[in-house]
């Protein structure tokens, strides 16, 4: 993403000039706290007034809660770049975030509340956003972007099929999966022009050599290929056709990946981590479809897709974006660094406690801490930049 090259004249809070700014400042506050609640709730230490058992409880603030803060804080700093639209800013940015917020209190004391009370104030966040989004896409005429939109149509589409599907029958099962689909297809669509896209960048100016191959047809191709098995494992997660069709998904994404030259990126962890997100889409499918043939839990590939690719892609692209569009030099802090070491040591703490079950408390704590960590770093140290004006000095991430 680069800046956009004209603003309004906001005098505003600088928290709500971009919609980076207030999203993934309290997405990342949020995706710590709810972790680090987690644990005690799963093990009734603590209780919340919440509808929801407390396994869909996590899986919803995961899923609904945190993930579309940062889609949402990408999105509305992206699109002004697609299509040459003033971003979104001071009231209507402010309306957003107190409907984000008012969602996950809504869910999180449902229970006193109601549930279709809380469904309806949880879900009108997403509404807001495809709406939004959708209007600035439409007006800029930028086509090929409104694929974005139609995913993030069908996260909202899965949180609505949660909430009924957790109240009426008792579980947010399939409801999950395509939550967890619609993420996983978010980042092979908006990774792969990025991670390319960055790379080259990179490369070009400071290990000249093998570049990227830029987006074409193939990855359209494996894109159009992984929706389709992501539907069936979505309706059918078991059984030796599941399996075949995600372990192949999964070994063309490794094949896309390795197009993308990241083993030459090593000296530039803002890049490199991006590389390491996506090859946690890779892992995903393959340890999904180990699970269909019942090698491995079930659980892991989703934890391979959540914390392994959703976790590390959100930090990668929101500590570069923080960077790029504050003005500050894109350049991996040890802080930063150590935020990166963080969320990957989480994701491989939690699919080991899958595959090491008699370690799995001792891991579950390790992934939960070192997640926590991640995220309240970022936002212990990345929030003084999104609260405050932007520099002088012009960075392009």
């Amino acid at each position: 993403m680069t800046p956009v090259p004209r603003l309004r004249d906001y005098r505003g809070p600088t928290l709500l000039s971009y919609g980076f700014r207030p999203f993934f400042l309290f997405g990342a506050i949020q995706a710590g706290l709810a972790v680090a609640a987690w644990l005690p709730i799963f093990n009734g230490e603590l209780a919340v007034s919440t509808a929801f058992g407390p396994i869909d409880w996590h899986v919803h603030e995961m899923l609904y809660g945190f993930l579309p803060a940062v889609v949402t804080g990408f999105l509305l700093t992206a699109i002004p770049n697609w299509t040459g639209r003033l971003p979104i800013q001071g009231m209507p940015l402010l309306l957003l975030v107190l409907v984000w917020l008012a969602g996950r209190l809504a869910v999180t004391f449902s229970a006193a509340i109601g549930w279709l009370p809380a469904a309806i104030v949880d879900v009108s966040f997403l509404v807001l956003v495809v709406a939004a989004t959708a209007r600035e896409i439409i007006a800029g005429r930028n086509w090929r972007n409104l694929r974005v939109v139609v995913m993030v149509t069908l996260l909202l589409a899965s949180n609505i099929a949660f909430h009924l599907e957790a109240h009426f029958q008792g579980s947010a099962e399939y409801s999950a999966r395509i939550g967890i689909a619609a993420i996983v297809l978010l980042i092979a669509v908006i990774g792969g022009r990025i991670v390319p896209s960055f790379t080259r960048n990179w490369l070009a100016r400071e290990n000249p050599g093998r570049l990227p191959v830029p987006f074409g047809k193939f990855d359209g191709a494996i894109i159009s290929f992984s929706a389709a098995v992501l539907a069936l494992w979505i309706v059918q997660p078991a059984g030796r056709i599941a399996a075949v069709a995600l372990i192949a998904a999964g070994v063309l994404h490794i094949v896309r990946l390795a197009r993308w030259a990241g083993d030459r990126t090593w000296r530039d962890r803002l890049v490199l981590i991006l590389h390491v997100g996506y090859a946690f889409v890779a892992l995903g499918f393959l340890f999904a479809g180990a699970a269909a043939l019942g090698v491995v839990t079930g659980d892991i590939g989703t934890h391979a897709w959540t914390v392994g690719a959703a976790g590390t892609m959100t930090l990668a692209v929101m500590t570069r974006a923080s960077l790029g569009h504050t003005g500050s030099t894109l350049t991996a802090s040890p802080v930063t660094q150590a935020i990166y070491a963080a969320i990957v040591i989480a994701a491989l703490a939690r699919i080991c406690a899958s595959l090491h079950p008699a370690l799995s408390d001792p891991l579950l704590h390790v992934a939960a801490g070192t997640w926590v960590f991640a995220y309240f770093a970022f936002a212990a140290s990345f929030g003084p930049l999104l609260i405050r004006a932007r520099r002088s000095k012009t960075s392009q991430p």
